[in-house]
């Protein structure tokens, strides 16, 4: 842990962004930032290799907040260029609860005045929502005030999906991966998957599909209605400096077969591998 602490006073830690796009027009319309640690010895380490030893611990918190003014920053810094990018956080339990997160939250908007409260997400995984439903009722309350969006990611691995909504002022679900990979083979996966677009509907906030890997997931997700999604299929996770680069070659295919980035992909999907 003292190693982790060391490494984010030392500015070894770095955030990734992977695009999200609109299925149906092939619209970039934001990005996850997901953290990485760039360790001087074992390379790109991915948050599963450091953020358990943490997330009990304040040191999770410190980590927390520097994502989110990371973010923050990093929107500003596109948005001189003309780029308006809206970003969506991780942020955890042990952050939540601090007494003080959503002044501290309001403090790192207002240093970045530029930046809309509403291009800004903060997701959370619906398994720990559950921990301390009523807590972070109010928090979301509170953010949702401050124009902030909220998220429920992995959605539908809880127990209690339908109370997390009922409870919760969210304004997206993200499919958990693990339906969406394999939704094309598992009939089950596929019902779960229409269910939580029918849920997203009712309780009138979007659905992000997570995890789409081929095009046929796709096209899929597009004829259930599902209008979002990120995955390896549409792009890796990338450093802010090639985002741009990424960006400017992006082009939703065309009504017809197009060719995009040398590769032949079907328009309706307007996902390119």
């Amino acid at each position: 842990m003292e190693r982790i602490r060391r490494a984010l006073v030392a500015r070894e830690f770095v955030l990734y962004y992977q695009p999200q796009v609109n299925l149906r027009t092939g619209a970039v319309i934001g990005a996850e930032a997901l953290v990485r640690w760039q360790h001087p010895k074992r390379g790109l380490l991915l948050p599963q290799e450091f953020l358990p030893a943490i997330e009990d611990d304040l040191l999770a918190v410190e980590l927390g907040e520097w994502v989110i003014e990371t973010a923050l920053t990093q929107m500003d810094s596109w948005r001189a260029s003309g780029l308006g990018l809206p970003v969506s956080v991780n942020v955890g339990t042990r952050q939540l609860r601090q007494a003080d997160f959503v002044a501290r939250l309001r403090a790192l908007l207002a240093a970045h005045p530029g930046v809309k409260p509403s291009s800004l997400a903060l997701e959370i995984l619906e398994t720990s929502a559950m921990q301390d439903l009523a807590q972070v009722a109010r928090i979301f309350a509170e953010c949702r005030a401050l124009g902030v969006g909220c998220a429920l990611d992995d959605f539908g691995i809880g127990y209690s999906s339908l109370t997390c909504l009922k409870r919760l002022a969210v304004t997206a679900l993200k499919i958990d991966r693990s339906f969406v990979g394999h939704m094309l083979d598992n009939p089950d996966d596929l019902a779960i998957v229409d269910s939580i677009l029918g849920l997203a509907t009712a309780f009138r906030c979007q659905a992000v599909a997570e995890g789409v890997e081929t095009l046929a997931q796709g096209e899929r997700l597009r004829q259930l209605g599902c209008e979002l999604a990120q995955g390896f299929s549409i792009a890796h996770p990338l450093p802010a400096r090639e985002l741009p680069g990424w960006l400017a070659a992006w082009r939703p295919s065309p009504p017809t077969e197009a060719t995009h980035a040398g590769l032949q992909v079907s328009a309706k999907t307007c996902v390119p591998p």
